[in-house]
């Protein structure tokens, strides 16, 4: 008689986005002990693994072949072996490889555990100085002008604290466009999260931009935004008919198609965006 396999179990591995004092010795033990370390850069985690004599063995999972690799993990974990998930630094399946992997166990009845840790989404919020009983993580910012435009205009009619991740060579375009779009709002920026040159600015976007335009930014960046949420009567007729011919030349679309895609992206009547896209005192 053929008997099943018990299945392994996933583990869920959070490790340091710095300081390596920071990891646990349940984390530790975890990566000893499992079959297999799946990590999103072996090379970097095997610096990790160095540093503390653990000697599992790795694979790579990484956002070019996690699609094929989960099925290969899904199996192995399937036949009794248990797996280390790991990102680079910080919580995986946060902005990282993982969510497949975490999504085809639990449909295959495989325990998945959590190994809590570092993660810089948090970190940063706790040190920001802004509020954080409710927030919004969005990932990273976009990266053409039109688009972050229309994002920032997003973030302004939901309100309240948004959390995204920023390369340092991006930064300042990022905190200009912030300025240009809501000037009023309050931002941090938390650099190099645990590190030796730890860095956290709160303050007006404009001041933030000023801080970070005196030298070449360095080490990856969190940004958090608080603004109040906009009102219907809040938006001037100019915004919302600049944004309406934004969305016609950047996109190739007609009025009514933009139109349309602005009252949506800011929750507001399609008919007042009309009238103001249509309003010839701004002509």
């Amino acid at each position: 008689m053929n008997i099943e396999p018990t299945a392994g179990r996933l583990y869920v591995v959070a490790t340091p986005i710095g300081n390596l004092q920071d990891i646990s010795e349940r984390t530790l033990r975890v990566l000893r002990e499992v079959n297999l370390i799946a990590a999103e850069d072996t090379r970097t985690t095997l610096k990790l693994l160095d540093r503390f004599g653990i000697t599992t063995p790795l694979t790579s999972y990484h956002e070019h072949n996690e699609i094929t690799k989960t099925k290969e993990l899904i199996e192995r974990l399937l036949h009794g072996e248990s797996i280390a998930l790991v990102s680079d630094a910080g919580t995986p399946c946060v902005s990282d490889p993982g969510y497949r992997l975490v999504k085809a166990a639990h449909e295959k009845k495989i325990p998945v555990l959590s190994i809590p840790g570092p993660s810089a989404v948090i970190a940063a919020l706790s040190v920001s100085g802004l509020p954080c009983d409710r927030f919004t993580f969005h990932g990273f910012a976009p990266r053409k002008s039109s688009e972050m435009k229309d994002w920032f205009e997003h973030i302004a009619y939901l309100g309240g604290t948004h959390i995204f991740f920023e390369s340092p060579h991006r930064l300042p375009k990022t905190l200009q466009a912030l300025t240009n779009c809501l000037p009023n709002a309050k931002v941090c920026v938390a650099r190099e999260l645990t590190k030796i040159f730890e860095e956290v600015v709160t303050d007006s976007p404009a001041n933030v931009l000023a801080h970070f335009s005196r030298s070449p930014v360095r080490g990856e960046c969190v940004v958090i935004i608080w603004t109040e949420q906009k009102t219907v009567e809040s938006f001037s007729a100019t915004e919302l008919r600049n944004s309406v011919q934004r969305a016609m030349m950047e996109r190739g679309i007609s009025r009514t198609e933009a139109v349309r895609e602005v009252a949506t992206r800011l929750g507001l009547p399609r008919r007042v965006v009309y009238a103001a896209a249509m309003d010839e005192n701004h002509e």
